[in-house]
């Protein structure tokens, strides 16, 4: 039984009753549409008309954040003053999003402005004493940072020493002190008022311009145009799509597929997509591209790609990075292929409730995808290791639920550096502590994991009959979109269906195959990776399947398919 076989099905609780039905009788829908619309906090007319047309005048005055005056009033004096102002990012997806709409929006109002990204290998994450040396050696007054900064209270202290101002634009937990710096604009500041606490740091960045135009009284249509670049950045740096970010994605996503700036509409075309995008599309196509150049190469290609304003440079800008994405597949591809060799081929290892791997020389800017690509394998909180800078450096991924970063806490006497959160992380160590590292990291997953855990689930919303599909559950169901964090595509349970004619592997041992319940309509469905359920799958034998409920748009016919999560073969039940 292959690995899909193990996987837990876990059914969602039933919400009230009356709330679902009162709420059915309200809008006139189906019961599990109803129920879905509870689960996500929706009672009422009011909310679930917000929730289905989400809209920009919902958004919060940005002067609810705390510091966003003394931004604005640091700002307002430097453009005065005529200073350079540099704007700061951190090198992924949501860092130059970030800098690329600040930098795009105030170079309109003043011109004594550039941009920097740091280099991932020689300065690493967030503000570097490098950066901090440019400004000050280019006469730059004041820098705001976006994506980075809640943390940096030393490198604040350094910039003060040099005359040099910073505006922090953070979405990370800040650590026990503040940095001391002109303002901080984060959410998560335990005194900010601020009522969405989600944002992404190109979001914190579109507040620090909406808060810009309500002063200066110039027309909140100014900066719709900028909404492309909120939405990539909130689906590439997976934060909820709840709240202000459901509104903003949803905004932004139709801005991307109507009126893209032209580095975005650059990569669409080279992606090569032609149907609308949602945010799994731009997770997908468009953030592994922005992100390339950072991992490959130099993330200042990205920068220029989305300011770009001349069509033929943007295209120009976006074969690079086009091509940086090729290369970063090519090392992601082989790098994936000797860690699966290395712990295929060693039976201690393949026993371990933990994964670490380390060779010197696989590419640093890869490993990641890397770890996460062996976390999905083998379903295990994962480390991998590679030589950087002559000392080694590791990205680390987790399973849902068990806490990466307290881990790697337990073993932090082992490591030089870490920081990350539950499920992503980051650390440095010296070559030889490797194998101790290794002991340590098994020993304490081992014994605090509990063993469903290291079993992939699937989360059951609802469960359906199909009978129920019909074209008006899929229009509302539709309406859910953008789905993404706490607003997950449902996942829908069938019982007792059966085969319709014969399943068959369709490319890479994917199985597609037509289903029927109780003679009711028929649907197609495709299961990625489901192929080795073939032999079990017959006619005439019920068995139950969770799936989504997506269109499926084959040489223009459109239809609506099912998207197979997991199967269960009645025959196969005790």
């Amino acid at each position: 039984m292959g690995k899909y076989m193990q996987k837990r099905w876990v059914e969602s609780e039933v919400d009230s009753v009356e709330a679902i039905a009162g709420l059915q009788e309200t809008l006139n829908i189906n019961h599990v549409l109803a129920s879905l619309l509870v689960k996500r906090g929706i009672h009422t007319f009011e909310e679930a008309r917000f929730f289905f047309r989400p809209d920009l005048r919902q958004l919060h005055d940005p002067f609810l954040m705390a510091d966003m005056e003394k931004a604005i009033l640091r700002i307002e004096k430097a453009i005065a003053a005529k200073e350079k102002i540099l704007i700061y990012g951190d090198y992924d997806v949501d860092g130059t999003t970030s800098v690329a709409l600040v930098y795009s929006f105030f170079k309109k109002h003043h011109s004594e402005i550039d941009f920097y990204i740091p280099d991932r290998y020689s300065e690493g994450y967030g503000i570097s004493t490098q950066g901090i040396d440019f400004a000050a050696e280019h006469n730059f007054r004041l820098i705001i940072a976006l994506d980075c900064g809640i943390k940096s209270v030393d490198k604040i202290e350094y910039a003060n020493s040099l005359n040099i101002d910073f505006i922090i634009c953070d979405h990370h937990t800040p650590g026990d002190e503040l940095p001391n710096a002109a303002a901080v604009l984060d959410p998560k500041r335990d005194d900010c008022p601020y009522p969405y606490k989600e944002l992404s740091g190109c979001g914190i960045g579109f507040k620090l311009i909406q808060a810009w135009c309500q002063t200066k009284d110039i027309p909140f249509e100014n900066i719709l145009c900028y909404l492309d670049l909120v939405a990539v950045s909130i689906a590439s740096d997976i934060v909820p799509i709840t709240g202000e970010n459901r509104i903003l994605a949803w905004h932004g996503l139709k801005r991307l597929n109507t009126e893209p700036c032209m580095g975005l509409s650059a990569l669409i075309e080279l992606a090569g997509k032609k149907e609308s995008y949602t945010i799994t599309d731009v997770v997908f196509m468009i953030g592994p591209r922005i992100n390339a150049a950072g991992r490959i190469d130099d993330a200042k290609h990205s920068v220029n790609l989305l300011i770009a304003d001349d069509h033929a440079y943007a295209y120009e800008k976006g074969q690079i990075i086009n091509q940086k994405n090729t290369e970063r597949k090519v090392h992601d591809s082989s790098i994936t292929e000797q860690a699966l060799a290395v712990i295929d081929n060693d039976t201690e290892l393949m026993g371990r409730k933990t994964t670490v791997v380390y060779n010197a020389n696989w590419h640093k800017g890869v490993i990641g995808i890397v770890a996460s690509r062996l976390t999905e394998k083998y379903y295990r909180p994962t480390v991998v290791l590679t030589e950087s800078n002559g000392h080694v450096a590791g990205s680390a991924r987790s399973v849902l639920g068990f806490d990466l970063y307290e881990a790697l806490l337990e073993c932090s006497h082992l490591l030089e550096q870490f920081g990350g959160h539950k499920y992503a992380a980051g650390l440095t160590m010296k070559a030889e502590n490797i194998p101790a590292f290794q002991q340590k990291f098994e020993e304490v997953v081992a014994a605090s994991i509990p063993p469903e855990l290291l079993i992939q689930q699937i989360r059951i919303d609802a469960e359906l009959d199909l009978k129920d599909i019909d074209s008006k559950f899929y229009r509302i169901l539709n309406q859910f979109a953008p789905f993404g964090p706490q607003n997950m595509a449902p996942v829908f349970v069938s019982r007792k269906v059966k085969l319709l004619g014969k399943a068959a592997e369709v490319g890479n041992k994917h199985l597609k195959m037509c289903i029927y319940q109780d003679n009711s309509s028929r649907f197609d469905c495709i299961g990625f990776g489901l192929a080795e359920f073939l032999p079990q799958l017959n006619a005439g034998i019920p068995f139950d399947v969770c799936y989504n409920i997506e269109e499926n748009n084959y040489k223009d016919k459109r239809s609506v398919q099912l998207n197979i999560k997991g199967i269960r073969i009645h025959a196969f039940e005790n």
